[in-house]
């Protein structure tokens, strides 16, 4: 075999290899990421509930009412957004 040719199919075979790796890497995140992930969105969205209440509440007067509704609206928003990323990590 000539030595040219063996550089050509070994560039071919390093290319392959790469983009499997890439392919793998991009499909299978790490754990630790995914509980990250998942952690993150459940407490931003009962965050931002607990905020636009506090921010409801200062402006009508009525002290603990919005922060308690919204507070549970961003406790459900959270869990959904979990289930939902956590169906699409199974895929």
């Amino acid at each position: 075999m000539p030595k040219d040719q063996f550089k050509t199919r070994l560039e071919i075979a390093k290319k392959r290899l790469s983009k499997k790796n890439l392919r793998n890497k991009n499909d299978n995140p790490s754990s630790i990421g995914a509980a990250f992930k998942l952690s993150t969105e459940l407490v931003a969205a009962v965050a931002v509930g607990t905020i636009i209440g506090f921010i409801f509440d200062k402006t009508f007067g009525t002290k603990p009412w919005f922060i308690l509704i919204f507070f549970f609206v961003g406790v459900v928003a959270g869990i959904t957004n979990v289930i939902r990323s956590a169906k699409n990590m199974q895929k």
